[in-house]
Order: C-alpha cells, then structure tokens, then sequence
C-alpha cells in the first residue's frame, strides 16, 4: 500500500517521533508511474529491518526543501532522495552534511561535484545513455538489422527511417542523453535517421496524448518509428493514434497486428505495468527495463551497509566510493 505523507501533516509526523530512528524517503513525485513503483519496492524492502517514511514532494522542490530541513531536525538514521530537480540536491547535501546523516540519491543523479561535497553521499541509479543506446538496438531489429537494405517497416523505400522522438524535459539529464544516444548509436550502426520532429512531454501520459493529437491532426504517413523518452508518454502516444485509425486490424487472438498498414511501432522506456500490458496487446513494440526492483534492492543493501557501519569498499556494486549502477534491459514480446 502506497504511503505518502503530505507536507501539512510533517509537522505532527515530526514531533511524534523526535526519538525516533527513521530512514525518510522522499520521492519528487508519486503520480509518476514508475516512480511510484520505485518508491513501494523500496518501502517493502526498507521496511523488514526499519521504520521508513515515504514523503512525496508532489513535484515541488520547494516542499522537498521544506520537508527535509524539518526530517533532518530530528536525526534520522538516513535519507534516501529522489530530487525534483537534480540541480536542487546541491542544499540538500549541505544541510545532510551539517547534520551527518548519510543521504542516498535515487533516481535523478546530481552533479557530480555536488555528490563529492559530502563523503556520506551516494548515488543509486541507472546510465541513461545505456537506455538509449539500447533503444537504438531495438529501433536497428525492429528495421532489419541491415543500414544497407531496410526491411518492411521502412514505408516510403528511400532506406531512412523517419522518426519522431518524444523527450521527457528540455535541459533534464535523461531526457538529454536517452535522446541524445538513441540518435548515435543508430547512427554510428550505419542507419540514416530522419528525426521529423522532437516533442516535450515532460514524462507526462497526458501532454504526450495531446501533443500526439496535435501532432496527427494532419497527414503523418511518413513516420515510420516513434521513440518515447519513457513509457508514460509512449501510452498518452498510443491513445491519440487509436483515435486517428492506427492499430485497427487486430489478429484472430485479439492482439493488434503489427504488419498491418495500420500499427505504428512505438518504443518506450521503463517498463512499467502498463506499458507492459500494452505491449501484450500488440500496441507497444517494445520497451527498455528500468528495473525497478533492482533498483530498490541495491539502494536498500547500500543503506544497511551504511547503517551498519561496514566498509563499502566491500560492496562488489560500488563505483568510485559513491556510485551503484543497475543496468537497462531490452524488453520486447514478439505478438507477430
């Protein structure tokens, strides 16, 4: 069961436990769908050996500010932080310095100069360039394999694969190098893009539905491929298209067919339940694994070994005294 605390209730929540030992996890927003996923894992893990407070910043970093400031009064045995802005976890790290409790970052990595300022700092997280690159091996299958001679799904025969790419923020570190590294790697395999349009959606289900109703209000029947910087937007993608007639024939199992005139591949990144479901369905062509469990396991094992006081260096996952990676993974289920 999802346990968000609101910042009017932190007051109360604080001077109730004063003596308390508590490890506080605040996500920047639980209305993210893999976020929230992130944030139970680690809820249910954390929760076996310690009292753990899940806050929701509902994507204000000043409430996250806010709320953290007043945790970190009471000297709780550790944080666990997903920024709002990677940018802001500049004053946290200070503010957890000052007060020597450890604080691990999840999820949006902050500057790596930011990270160093405090010895007791970490990052849990997953190489976002990894996301893209893999998106690209799926984009280069799903196309043939074969720069030189592309297969079916290149529409128009000229060899160039029309995209459009949906990214997550402007200026956000994900958004940047998942877009920026999907682009490359296809490149440096020898295919020739053509990116007809980029559209922010802020990782967000809904602006992405609109942007896809705009964007296909006119004749789009020159994209061949469209790349979602996660699986939220990817499904806001999928319901505007089913309005404009694509994913119309359906196969004699009810799945969508996907060599039919009408399926538009669409990629996604994360994983989540739904776009899973999605994929099932014949709607979704493929995705990239944000292990989720993964990631909630090995930022609970590092907090215990900080806890515990042992020495990290013995942990085979840490990078340079700071960093634990768990890698992306391709995920496609073959409906055809």
């Amino acid at each position: 069961m999802k346990k968000t605390i609101s910042f009017l209730m932190l007051i109360f929540l604080f001077s109730c436990q004063a003596a308390d030992r508590t490890i506080y996890l605040f996500i920047y927003n639980m209305e993210d769908p893999y976020i929230e996923v992130l944030g139970e894992e680690i809820v249910r893990l954390a929760s076996e050996n310690h009292r753990i407070e899940l806050v929701d910043a509902q994507n204000s970093q000043i409430i996250q500010n806010e709320t953290i400031e007043e945790a970190l009064k009471e000297k709780p045995s550790l944080l666990i932080v997903n920024p709002v802005d990677r940018l802001g976890a500049y004053p946290i790290i200070d503010k957890a310095k000052a007060a020597d409790v450890p604080v691990i970052f999840i999820n949006r990595e902050p500057l790596e100069r930011d990270l160093k300022r405090f010895d007791r700092a970490f990052y849990v997280g997953a190489l976002a360039e990894q996301s893209g690159m893999l998106q690209a091996e799926l984009v280069a299958e799903l196309f043939g394999n074969d720069p030189g001679s592309l297969n079916h799904h290149d529409k128009n025969d000229d060899n160039v694969i029309q995209a459009i790419i949906f990214k997550g923020e402007q200026g956000h570190q994900d958004a940047e190098l998942r877009t920026t590294h999907v682009v490359r790697e296809l490149e440096e395999r020898g295919f020739e893009l053509d990116i007809l349009t980029t559209e922010i959606a802020n990782w967000n289900t809904e602006i992405a539905y609109e942007a896809a109703r705009t964007l296909f209000e006119s004749d789009q029947d020159q994209v061949e491929v469209i790349l979602s910087n996660n699986d939220a937007m990817a499904l806001g993608i999928i319901d505007a298209l089913i309005e404009y007639g694509y994913f119309s024939a359906m196969n004699d199992d009810g799945t969508v067919d996907q060599n039919h005139e009408s399926w538009m591949p669409i990629l996604g990144i994360d994983g989540i339940d739904q776009a899973v479901e999605r994929m099932r369905s014949g709607h979704l062509y493929a995705t990239v694994l944000n292990d989720a469990l993964g990631q909630a396991e090995a930022t609970v094992e590092l907090a215990e070994a900080i806890l515990s006081g042992e020495d990290l260096d013995a942990l085979d996952q840490i990078v340079d005294d700071r960093y634990v990676w768990v890698d992306y993974k391709k995920f496609v289920l073959n409906t055809e």
